[in-house]
């Protein structure tokens, strides 16, 4: 029992690969992206040089219930406005549910 528990621990902590965008080309991001399924995004603003990071998916099957993908962009090497999807939360107030555009 005990080993069995240790077992699903270790299939729950699975490490999520970081990296950053502005060392790759636009297709590799999105290649990493397709190949892993979510990453994490490390780079600093083209706009006021501070760290910045996300969590970035293929598909919105990586998000969480009750969430949704929306398109953002982070710098790389070759592309200063790489499209990259990230998880957003769903937002039931009511204010939200007509999202044009989409």
């Amino acid at each position: 029992m005990v080993a069995l528990g240790l077992a699903l621990m270790a299939g729950q902590a699975h490490a999520i690969s970081r990296y950053n965008p502005q060392g790759m080309t636009c297709g590799d991001v999105q290649a990493r992206l397709r190949e892993e399924g979510a990453v994490i995004l490390r780079y600093n603003s083209p706009r006021t040089g501070v760290p910045l990071y996300g969590r970035y998916v293929y598909t919105p099957a990586f998000c969480e219930v009750g969430q949704h993908t929306e398109w953002k962009r982070v710098p790389t090497r070759d592309n200063p406005s790489c499209p990259v999807r990230e998880c957003e939360y769903n937002d039931y107030t009511g204010s939200a549910i007509y999202r044009p555009g989409r």
